[in-house]
């Protein structure tokens, strides 16, 4: 298959900066290849890398320290200023740096196997990063290290040199230059010159060798092979495209595991504790981003991830939060002492303490993905249905209990609305499943027990005094989640409770400009010390009841200056700074840009 040519990427250049020896998230590009992933600075340097799995211990983690977490670096000597920018529809990254005397061109990017096709190809990673060099003008000293955390043993071997990391779970690494590298990685490059360095990982490091050309060649095939199935022509569309990109580089191809973002501990507010693990895949996120998947087209990662979430439910039969890659219960959360944080942010942690928590959502986030699942023309099995009903059951049990909410608060549980909405998500899904496909259940005690929780949500919840909904039936507090209850088809967006909710949230949790808290941890606790950002999936949440109650031009108006808050590259944080704009949190967010995909959607039907 032909793939067409598209213009060439050229960055816009900048003066590269530094916070305490750290980049801004937003200076970082995503490469990845379906198993791993890797963030790379305007600097030259890769900051990040976990191989041979997102969820893997880091190869290198110079974000959570910049002196002892390891980086795969290219420093350009006297690096004055830089910029990046995507090759169109792919997920190769090219980054120019301009020194005293010249400048060059770096092209990043996890290779995929000759002739790969993303949207079938299970095993399409090779297990390599390839950083191709090349002088642009004038001419550039270099210095290339591979400093995995923890430090290496290296060799060379046949012009290749060999690394064995002192920890974490590659054993082997390679690294391949084209031309010799000087003592201690050093060496200049002039108008014309080029350096292709193949960074190879994991068991069999010496495997079968193409050139840097033919690799950046078929990666990039490979790309806009697959995105040749995205459907989109509204507003913003290279956004909606780069989205669609950034979700694909976070989707596990071998089973359609999506992580909530490929890294860890990246703080919520600098200096602060709220520090968490996101790579690994939460129910919650299985249900959203297979809508928006499925909405622009590409449905065999809607499929992919569905089925991945249903054969995890029949293997363990009880509902967990959040998996990892393999559908299991990740590791204990544990804080590790040996990182700084990034920019004095710790503490660092690995593996997710709400693994085990009770969040009811869960029961309506896996029967909306058994219900879109079905939709698409996919079969419910017998022993997987006995699951499935067990878990409509236990929803009509569990309603007015206690959980720890989809915040995953760490305080003792509260009745949080959200969770029994969701409840009644399940019951209704639950019910329409068997309506349509057959199935065997209680059909009228579902609608009936659905219609009570409905009922409650709308009543118990609501909080005269403040004249909207409330965070927790019986009344107190307010939850910007509560914007999600028209998305999940629990009361219309154009409800009059809904409509003051909506006014509500939007005046009481602004963080200005169109940026909304979560909620405010002086008037709901949730356990931890310290505040947080601004969380960008609310504010994609605002914009869809906006256009859900008709008010279009501000639905729209909104949408614009969140897709203007997007970095150079187009990727967005979990959070933003309110007061610098900054970027915070765990990057790049797939729940983020599952909300701008959505939003864009929902706007370009409601305009049409």
């Amino acid at each position: 298959m032909m793939v067409a040519r598209m213009p060439a990427p050229s960055p816009r250049l900048e003066p590269l900066v530094h916070h305490g020896g750290y980049p801004p998230l937003e200076h970082l590009g995503l490469v990845g290849d379906g198993r791993a992933a890797a963030l790379v600075g305007r600097d030259g340097d890769v900051w990040w890398l976990c191989a041979p799995r997102f969820d893997s211990d880091p190869l290198v983690c110079g974000l959570l320290d910049a002196r002892r977490g390891g980086r795969v670096r290219l420093d350009v000597e006297g690096a004055r200023e830089a910029g990046q920018a995507y090759e169109p529809d792919t997920g190769v990254l090219v980054t120019d740096i301009r020194g005293p005397d010249g400048m060059v061109r770096v092209t990043d990017f996890m290779a995929l196997v000759d002739g790969a096709r993303l949207a079938e190809d299970a095993s399409a990673a090779r297990g390599e990063l390839v950083r191709r060099v090349r002088a642009l003008s004038g001419r550039a000293r270099l210095r290339v290290a591979v400093e995995p955390r923890g430090g290496a043993e290296a060799e060379p071997d046949g012009g290749v040199l060999v690394l064995r990391p002192r920890r974490g779970p590659c054993r082997e690494l390679s690294l391949r230059a084209s031309v010799p590298l000087g003592e201690d990685g050093r060496l200049e490059l002039a108008g014309g010159d080029s350096l292709d360095l193949v960074l190879r990982w994991g068991p069999g490091a010496h495997g079968h060798e193409a050139s840097a050309e033919a690799l950046e060649r078929q990666t990039v095939a490979a790309w806009r092979r697959w995105a040749e199935a995205i459907d989109y022509d509204g507003p913003h569309a290279a956004l909606v495209r780069r989205s669609a990109v950034t979700l694909k580089m976070l989707d596990h191809f071998e089973n359609g595991a999506l992580v909530a973002a490929p890294t860890s501990s990246l703080p919520e507010a600098i200096g602060g504790p709220r520090n968490w693990d996101y790579r690994y895949a939460w129910i919650r996120d299985a249900a959203f981003s297979v809508y928006a998947f499925r909405r622009i087209g590409l449905a065999h990662e809607s499929r992919g991830f569905l089925g991945w979430v249903l054969d995890a439910v029949a293997r363990h039969g009880e509902p967990r939060v959040l998996y990892d890659l393999d559908g299991e219960e990740p590791p204990p959360e544990r804080e590790d002492p040996d990182l700084e944080g990034y920019r004095g942010s710790p503490p660092v942690r690995w593996g997710n303490g709400a693994a085990g928590q009770r969040q009811h959502d869960v029961y309506g986030e896996i029967l909306d993905c058994a219900w879109q699942w079905a939709r698409q023309g996919g079969t419910i099995e017998t022993s997987l249905w006995a699951r499935l009903r067990d878990l409509v059951e236990a929803a009509a049990e569990v309603w007015r209990e206690p959980d720890q909410g989809i915040w995953e608060v760490r305080t003792s549980g509260r009745t949080f609305t959200y969770s029994a909405a969701m409840c009644q998500v399940a019951l209704d899904r639950g019910a329409r499943l068997v309506e349509t496909m057959g199935l065997p259940g209680d059909v009228a005690r579902w609608r009936r027990v659905a219609e009570e929780v409905r009922r409650a949500v709308i009543e118990e919840a609501w909080d005269g005094a403040a004249g909207s909904l409330a965070e927790h039936l019986g009344g107190g507090g307010l939850d910007a989640s509560l914007l999600a209850l028209p998305l999940r088809r629990v009361i219309p967006a154009d409800h009059p409770r809904m409509v003051a909710t909506t006014e509500a949230v939007a005046r009481r949790l602004a963080a200005g400009d169109g940026l909304l808290h979560r909620y405010l941890p002086d008037e709901s606790p949730d356990g931890l010390e310290g505040h947080e950002g601004a969380f960008l999936l609310c504010s994609f949440w605002l914009v869809d009841n906006l256009a859900g109650q008709g008010r279009l031009d501000e639905a729209q108006d909104l949408f614009d200056s969140l897709c203007d808050r997007a970095g150079p590259l187009g990727l967005l944080p979990e959070q933003i700074d309110p007061a610098t704009g900054a970027f915070l949190g765990n990057h790049p967010q797939a729940f983020s840009h599952v909300g701008l995909v959505s939003s864009a959607i929902n706007l370009r039907r409601r305009s049409a």
